[in-house]
């Protein structure tokens, strides 16, 4: 195998396609690398952890047809450290050699019999709006929990068709974010999968900012194409959380505040409470408006009040900082809706100008 191709091109795609291997813990050594396949000027990168897989395709000036498995992170690193303009791979029996100007690298590789090979997906495409799908993502994976040791299902975002289009669904059991699109679709009526948040959040920096993308769903994997870029993941087995029993149909108590001014008020009661083994701010609503409180026994405490408009009973509640600005800032629109019912039962957080996204989030006990 033997092809040039500018540093910058080359750059991007190694590296796209190695962040599916960042997941790679034990096993074989061949799933630290990446798949380089060449035919023709067509030169496909493949990384893999077995449970996610990133393909990119890129144009090259091609000599010499072949296939080969090379270090992932050592080749990503190498090929932005070259100086800008054309870098040559040229692949020999046991080593890739990787050059440019005066630079020259000699790299180990991969037996490429031992790469894995893809699975055949068993369902006929949909398409999906990239736009809308991507910023659904954004709105939704945030909910789901990045902890490996709690159960996989937490992990995951759940994709259900709908009467009126295509539901998503993430929860840790501490926040529920769930996100309509009415304009996408899966091929069955009554369709459900539930993918891995982290392949949804690669998935989303490969999206571009419009046009369409490509599912197809297999038994065991979800595949999305993206223009010359593939990515297919397993999907979690399990049942998911019953998140509708858990919104609540009507809230007595209604606040209406600026999305920014609540983000950057909240930003700042955060430098009280880092570091905090429970962190907690507190909002109390009543006729004025809203008022947050930050409370350290050591640091100290931090007040600020915020322009708002509430109706319901005086009270005050506390959340967890974080949670509390993950679901403001996914919001659309200036001014976003937090409902509750009181200080003990979830809120409903919701776009003052969107129906389409929901964000549920459990109050934090305070003394």
């Amino acid at each position: 195998m033997k092809f040039g191709c500018e540093r910058d091109t080359l750059a991007e795609a190694v590296g796209t396609a190695s962040r599916a291997t960042a997941g790679a813990r034990g096993g074989s050594s061949v799933l630290t690398g990446i798949k380089l396949e060449l035919v023709g000027d067509r030169l496909n990168l493949t990384g893999t952890d077995r449970d996610l897989t990133i393909s990119v395709e890129v144009t090259v000036a091609a000599t010499e047809d072949g296939v080969a498995v090379v270090p992932a992170r050592l080749m990503a690193d190498i090929v932005r450290a070259l100086p800008a303009g054309r870098v040559t791979v040229e692949v020999g029996k046991d080593e890739a050699e990787i050059s440019s100007e005066k630079s020259r690298f000699s790299v180990r590789t991969f037996q490429a019999d031992d790469f894995p090979r893809p699975s055949a997906a068993v369902t006929s495409p949909v398409t999906l709006p990239a736009a809308a799908f991507r910023d659904a993502i954004g709105q939704v994976a945030r909910a789901a929990s990045t902890d490996d040791s709690r159960s996989p299902v937490l992990t995951g975002v759940l994709l259900a068709a709908e009467d009126d289009g295509l539901r998503m669904v993430a929860t840790d059991s501490y926040r529920l974010a769930v996100r309509d699109l009415a304009e996408a679709s899966l091929a069955g009526a009554a369709q459900k999968v539930l993918l891995p948040s982290r392949a949804l959040k690669e998935l989303e920096r490969l999206m571009p900012a419009s046009g369409e993308i490509t599912l197809w769903l297999g038994d065991r994997e979800a595949t999305f194409e993206v223009g010359t870029s593939r990515l297919t993941t397993s999907l979690i087995e399990g049942e998911f959380p019953n998140y509708r029993q858990l919104i609540p149909s009507a809230q007595a108590n209604r606040l209406r505040v600026g999305r920014e001014a609540l983000l950057e008020a909240v930003k700042r009661m955060r430098l009280l409470t880092a570091g905090a083994t429970s962190p907690a701010v507190r909002l109390h609503l009543s006729a004025d408006g809203l008022d947050l409180l930050a409370i350290d026994q050591e640091k100290g405490q931090a007040t600020e009040t915020v322009d708002a408009s509430y109706e319901g009973i005086e009270m005050t509640v506390a959340f967890n900082p974080q949670y509390l600005s993950d679901g403001v800032d996914a919001m659309i629109g200036d001014e976003v809706i937090l409902e509750t019912q009181d200080a003990l039962k979830p809120a409903v957080v919701r776009s003052a100008s969107s129906a389409d996204f929901l964000y549920l989030l459990m109050p934090v006990r305070v003394s």
